[in-house]
């Protein structure tokens, strides 16, 4: 399902940022610090293989495949955030 909305990364827990299989996705963290990682539909288990995004930063209209390349058939995408966030998402 399409969205356009802005997430809520609790403090120490991985919170998915897509609600449905995604190849495209445009993001932008707006506080704090977040790792972003994607994956096959499973929430991750570690930091492992995850980006880091300081306030500002994010990707736009970016397939999955070009962040994260190893791995493959990426389809949702998680953001992790020690100290809590914010995380505006929009895709297809």
């Amino acid at each position: 399902m399409a969205q356009n909305t802005t997430v809520d990364v609790p403090v120490d827990a991985w919170v998915e940022l897509t609600d449905a299989d995604v190849e495209l996705i445009t993001f932008q963290n707006q506080t704090g610090t977040v790792y972003v990682q994607a994956t096959t539909g499973v929430a991750p288990t570690s930091w492992q293989g995850s980006v880091e995004y300081n306030p500002g930063e994010g990707e736009r209209n970016v397939y999955l495949s070009d962040i994260w390349p190893g791995v493959t058939g990426a389809v949702r995408v998680w953001a992790y955030s020690d100290g809590g966030s914010q995380v505006f998402v929009s895709h297809a």
